[in-house]
């Protein structure tokens, strides 16, 4: 009878790690800082009121940054290290040299705001761009929500650790579902995310396929709307510069709202992984409710950040708080 008690406990705690893999979430709490930095949050919106108006890709990239944070080992900042030694970092792989500097310098500005405040290694990384990320979206007209606190600072950061854990700009909905379920997020929450897309730029390179080389029949993707092909096709031309960039979003680029749904009903989705959420026909009718209902999309965005930031998260002495953000201590 013991032996059978001791296998059972071992099968539930088995159970529990299968099905509450980031039990770590559970210890995030919104006055996490109250006693040791209760104006963290004020600090934080104040660095990223400074640096908006310097540059408006402060937004896209902040909101950026800590997606691929959160999606490789967690939202631990992570992304923040560089690479020293023999070790090649998380920013330093292929999917992540596009992150814009403007994200990284956000959080290392604010750190540093925090630290000469309230003292320093009171507030981890990792909370520093949870919070930037939400005052981006409210910055660019987006919705505000509740930030969680109490995450530390990861201790590893490998390049390798990317391989596959992002999403391609060509997946389709299957595998969208599939990289995000792993992340205990649903169809909807990936739906939400996506949306992002109505924020930011792209490089000529990650869609050029679906202008020039789709297939040998259909050289341009036949669900890419005509207009709107021939128009990638003047700022993209063949061989263009690899560092020209567009508006992933062509109508309001500067504005966090609903319109990448619109775009998607017209064909105007940039990425085959954005366009796919339209002429799939199991996606297809949240497009259509957010597309026609912008208070919807937005409780459903703010859900899906609020559980992103749960994904992997570090508490206790799983982490650390980093005295330098791109460095271990």
């Amino acid at each position: 009878m013991g032996k059978f008690n001791v296998a059972l406990v071992v099968w539930v705690l088995a159970l529990n790690f299968w099905f509450f893999p980031y039990l770590g979430s559970a210890q995030l709490r919104p006055n996490f800082y109250a006693n040791t930095c209760g104006n963290v949050e004020q600090i934080v919106r104040g660095v990223v009121d400074t640096k908006f108006t310097q540059t408006f890709v402060t937004v896209p990239a902040t909101l950026r940054l800590f997606f691929h944070d959160c999606f490789v080992n967690g939202c631990d900042a992570s992304v923040m290290i560089a690479s020293s030694g023999n070790n090649k970092a998380e920013k330093d792989h292929p999917d992540n040299l596009s992150l814009a500097g403007d994200g990284f310098d956000t959080v290392i500005k604010a750190k540093q705001a925090v630290d000469k405040q309230c003292g320093a290694n009171k507030v981890s990384c990792a909370d520093i761009l949870a919070i930037a990320t939400r005052d981006v979206v409210v910055k660019a007209g987006g919705p505000t929500y509740t930030v969680e606190l109490g995450r530390r600072d990861g201790l590893v950061s490998t390049a390798s650790s990317v391989e596959g854990n992002l999403p391609k700009p060509t997946f389709n909905l299957n595998q969208l579902n599939s990289m995000f379920a792993k992340n205990g997020l649903t169809q909807a929450d990936m739906i939400a995310l996506s949306a992002a897309h109505t924020l930011g730029f792209s490089h000529c390179d990650k869609f050029s396929n679906r202008i020039y080389s789709f297939t040998p029949s259909n050289p341009i993707d036949p669900t890419l709307d005509r207009t709107y092909a021939t128009q990638l096709q003047g700022m993209c031309p063949r061989n263009v510069d690899p560092r020209i960039a567009i508006n992933m979003d062509p109508v309001s680029p500067r504005t966090f709202d609903n319109q990448y749904f619109k775009n998607l009903q017209q064909g105007k989705g940039l990425f085959t992984s954005d366009q796919v959420l339209f002429t799939d026909g199991r996606s297809k009718p949240t497009v259509n409710t957010w597309a026609s209902n912008p208070a919807a999309f937005n409780q459903a965005f703010t859900n899906a950040m609020i559980k992103l930031g749960r994904v992997g998260v570090k508490t206790g002495t799983q982490g650390n708080i980093r005295r330098d953000c791109g460095a271990f201590n």
